[in-house]
C-alpha cells in the first residue's frame, strides 16, 4: 500500500515539474470574456441549414 502512495507522490511531482517547465500554461479554468471562443456563430448557422433542407425533403417525399 505504501508503494502506491509513494508512486502517486512521485508521479504528481513529475507532472508538476513537467507543467512548470512547459511555459505559459493556464490552469485557471473556463474563461468568460472578450477572448473567449464564439460557439454561438456555429449554432446560429445550424438552424439555417436545417431550414434550407426541409423544403427539399418535403418536395422529394411529395413526388
Amino acid at each position: 500500500m505504501w508503494k502506491l502512495v509513494v508512486g502517486f507522490i512521485l508521479f504528481a511531482a513529475l507532472a508538476l515539474f513537467v507543467l512548470s517547465k512547459g511555459g505559459d500554461i493556464d490552469m485557471s479554468g473556463e474563461k468568460h470574456g472578450v477572448d473567449a471562443h464564439e460557439p454561438a456563430a456555429s449554432a446560429a448557422a445550424a438552424p439555417a441549414a436545417s431550414d434550407a433542407a426541409a423544403p427539399a425533403a418535403s418536395a422529394a417525399s411529395g413526388s
